[in-house]
């Protein structure tokens, strides 16, 4: 587990997250694969949005489950909001959006949601 910032691109938007980024991830579900996310999934309580909230703007789809946020300057999808599979809040964090983190050579788990 290590302690990451993150943010959108034109910086409106900035967080810090606690994760571990060995259980990355990449999903083939209609809106993770027309955006391009690498997941990471961590409990509500290890994410702290710590600037822009008001520049946030909210997209949900199908059961609208998950808060899909996005900056609505620069329009990147840094982070989105749900609950897990048990009803506890938990944070999808985009790992292409935290400082200093390349995602090439990542070795990264592949999701089917699509079928889902």
């Amino acid at each position: 587990m290590q302690h990451y910032t993150g943010g959108c691109h034109c910086g409106a938007v900035r967080y810090e997250v606690d994760a571990d980024l060995d259980s990355s991830m990449t999903c083939n579900c209609s809106i993770c694969s027309k955006t391009g996310w690498v997941l990471t999934f961590v409990p509500a309580d290890q994410f702290k949005l710590t600037s822009g909230e008001a520049n946030l703007t909210d997209y949900q789809f199908n059961k609208k489950l998950i808060h899909h946020f996005f900056c609505k300057t620069c329009g990147v999808r840094s982070f989105g909001r749900g609950s897990d599979g048990k009803g506890n809040e938990s944070v999808a964090v985009n790992v292409r959006c935290l400082d200093g983190v390349d995602t090439h050579g990542m070795k990264l788990n592949h999701f089917d949601g699509k079928s889902l």
